[in-house]
């Protein structure tokens, strides 16, 4: 970043209005773009601040929700297990995840202010990966979870010791942390100078691809591939968990017996299905970019609405959660 920044002349615009650059640098053959304009979402203005109040109701409900559920955990005895050890990761990393987007949003909407510094774009691109990554990585890890204590309840205790799930939760955070490098790396190493303006509401992959006017397909290649083994890893455990625990599962007789083993998986595979679901459908579609609309709505909900909905749907399907809360 700091060779693409030598030799450029900076020039400042007029903020805020509409088909001008806000920020920018003055190569010989044009502008090259070094801070961008979130154009969010093309509303009036009664809407747009309609719209801020409810991103910002749901944010306090996230963050509420979630830390509310944090401290549960840690206060009740009967909640000191590995798996809401790995829902208390869950619940900050949502904690997380919604304060790396929202926040902005939220200026973007109440006052007008769309710039954002080619820093702090870089900083939320990164802080945005490594968040998504580690919840797909800490989702596989919870559905082995529910693997070894269904499958091998009599191990359970052994297999998930201490150092162990403190080992699974750190390698999660490790394996996020090298793919969010990489692909941070890899986007902000292209040269963006069609357009400093940035059609959505946060520095995303997409959109900043459109603004390139340097080669991308090697950076391309190289974050598609990051994002494909991520994705399909975390995805391949949880469907081989899952499929032993269907299993174990249909050789209980009992039918109380089936209806408790499933209702402890419920949850998390309700979590997975809304996650998941919408990361393939906005990252692995063959249309990725070229309809920013349709993505703009899609990541709204994977980015303000899951963070908020987990809480409540751990809390509403676990019986011991609910208990802790009375």
């Amino acid at each position: 970043m700091g060779t693409a920044k030598s030799g450029w002349k900076e020039r400042v615009g007029n903020p805020g209005s509409e088909g001008k650059d806000d920020l920018g640098f003055m190569a010989e053959n044009g502008t090259v773009v070094m801070g961008f304009v979130l154009v969010g979402f093309r509303l009036e203005a009664e809407l747009q601040m309609g719209l801020f109040f409810v991103f910002l109701a749901l944010y306090l409900i996230t963050v509420g929700s979630n830390l509310g559920m944090m401290v549960l955990i840690q206060s009740d005895p009967r909640l000191q297990t590995p798996m809401y050890f790995f829902l208390s990761h869950l619940s900050f990393l949502d904690i997380c995840y919604s304060s790396v987007i929202v926040p902005q949003l939220l200026v973007t909407l109440g006052t007008d202010k769309k710039v954002i510094t080619y820093e702090r774009c870089a900083s939320q691109f990164f802080f945005f990966t490594l968040c998504a990554s580690t919840e797909c990585l800490l989702l596989a890890v919870m559905a082995y979870d529910r693997y070894v204590a269904v499958c091998s309840p009599l191990l359970y205790a052994m297999a998930m010791t201490p150092h162990t799930r403190l080992g699974l939760v750190a390698g999660a955070y490790a394996g996020a942390m090298v793919n969010s490098i990489v692909r941070t790396g890899c986007t902000f190493s292209i040269s963006f100078c069609k357009s400093n303006r940035v059609d959505f509401f946060f520095c995303d992959l997409p959109p900043l691809l459109k603004l390139a006017c340097s080669e991308t397909r090697p950076q391309e290649q190289v974050i598609y591939i990051l994002a494909f083994l991520v994705i399909t890893t975390s995805i391949s455990v949880i469907l081989i968990s899952y499929l032993f625990i269907i299993q174990a599962i249909l050789k209980i007789r009992a039918a109380g017996g089936k209806a408790k083993t499933f209702s402890t998986c419920a949850s998390h595979m309700a979590a997975v299905a809304l996650f998941f679901g919408t990361l393939i459908f906005i990252y692995l579609k063959g249309n990725m970019g070229r309809s920013l609309g349709e993505d703009k709505i899609v990541a709204v909900f994977y980015t303000v609405v899951i963070p908020m909905l987990n809480p409540i749907i751990y809390s509403l399907r676990n019986k011991e959660v609910k208990e802790a809360m009375k």
